[in-house]
Formats: structure tokens, sequence, C-alpha cells
């Protein structure tokens, strides 16, 4: 278990550098309608979860949800992203800490601006083959859209940040971010995203008991916050499961 969480903070120091500088070098305003006050807070119940996408008539049911994603369908509800999200982790293929092969071309491509063409054509490239492999890199999602944008493919990229934003949105529907009500993340980037996402910078990280984070973050002129607290008890749940030797 020791390994297993020394595994976890390493993974984490990765995800908080490229999240920060990522997000910040997008300079992304949060989006009006993606408020976590614009969405009712429920708690995750997974058991419900497992039920509605592991059921043929339920219109959660995930092969359904995963259709209507790859055909980027803009109509699905809160509701159906929430079990998008969360249903992910009962797929076979889930891994808490999966990490594309091709993130890392992406990743220094990307810190190298202003970019040519050809560098353009590249991070879209990997960018792409990143997310094929990991669909909830959020990371990768924001250099796809700047990308797109980058070479006018404007209709792609409203559908990308269509994605992001319904993705974000889907997260923080699930608390407030404080430690009766957390928000419940199936990636240990998403913490960071999320941090970034509202305009705040993380300066520290703590594991406290009962699968809980609290990311400590800088002061903000104007907002009270100090730090958040995100649930990955699912998430380390499934890698003892999936992982046991390490």
């Amino acid at each position: 278990m020791k390994t297993r969480m020394k595994r976890y903070i390493i993974t984490l120091l990765i995800a908080v550098t490229v999240a920060s500088i990522g997000w910040a070098q997008a300079n992304r305003e949060v989006p009006e309608r993606n408020q976590p006050s614009k969405f009712a807070i429920k708690k995750v119940d997974f058991d419900h979860v497992r039920d509605v996408i592991s059921n043929p008539k339920n219109a959660y049911y995930y092969p359904k949800l995963m259709k209507a994603y790859n055909s980027n369908d803009t109509t699905l509800s809160i509701e159906a992203w929430r079990n998008f999200y969360y249903g992910y982790t009962f797929q076979e293929d889930y891994n808490p800490f999966r990490e594309s092969v091709y993130s890392n071309v992406v990743e220094q491509l990307y810190y190298k601006q202003p970019h040519s063409r050809a560098e353009c054509d590249s991070i879209e490239k990997y960018a792409e083959l990143s997310l094929n492999d990991n669909m909830f890199d959020l990371n990768q999602m924001n250099f796809y859209i700047y990308v797109l944008k980058e070479k006018k493919k404007h209709a792609r990229a409203a559908v990308c940040q269509y994605r992001l934003d319904r993705l974000i949105a889907a997260i923080m529907s699930s608390g407030k971010g404080t430690k009766e009500e957390p928000w419940v993340v199936i990636a240990p980037e998403h913490e960071y995203n999320i941090i970034n996402f509202l305009g705040f910078v993380a300066t520290d990280h703590e594991t406290l008991e009962g699968g809980i984070d609290y990311i400590k973050v800088q002061p903000v002129a104007g907002k009270s916050a100090t730090g958040f607290y995100f649930d990955i008890s699912r998430m380390m749940q499934i890698a003892e499961l999936k992982f046991p030797d390490i």
C-alpha cells in the first residue's frame, strides 16, 4: 500500500505541474454556465451508477452513453454526463493512473509557444492520439482545443470545449469542494484541473483519512477559499484491486 501511495503522490506531482502550467497558459475563463450553483449538488452513489450503466434498458446504459459521446451528442443531461464520468470506473480498461504514451510529446510542443504550422499539426495529431487512448485526460483535451482554435477549426474546437465543460460540470456537481461535501474525482490530475479551472493555483497536497485529499491554494483577491477537498476513495479502491502488487 505504501508503494501504491508513493506512485499516487508522484502522479499528483506530475499532474499539478502539467495542469497548472497548461491551463494557465490557455488563460481560459470559467463559463458562467459551469458555475457550481448552476447544477444541483448530488452525492455520487456508485452502487446506483453501476446499476444504471449495466442495464441495457436504462437510458444511462454505458454503451449508449459512449455512442452519444462519440457522435458528439450535445443534448445529454448533466445526469448523463455524471453517469458517463463515474461509470467509467466500472469499465474494464479503467486505470486511475492511466497516461498515454503520446501525452509527453504534446506537452513538450505546447510549451514552446508561439507555434509554427508544423508544430500545430503535431500537437493536433498527438493530442488526438492521447485522447483516443484516454478520453478523460482533461489536460490533453485543453491542448486539443487550443490547437484547433489556432488552426481555425472552430466547429471541432466547440465540440471539444463542450465535452470539457460538461465533464468539469459533472465533477463539480458531485459536491462543493468542502470537507463535508468533497468533489469526487476518478483521476489524480482532475483535482488540479478543477482548481485551475476555478482560477486558483495549488500550493500543497495532503491525503487525509477516508480517501480524502485536501489541496491548498494560493490566496486570490476577493475569494475566501484557502483549499478544496476531493474524494479519491473510488479511485484508490480500484487501484488496490487492479494493482495489488505495486
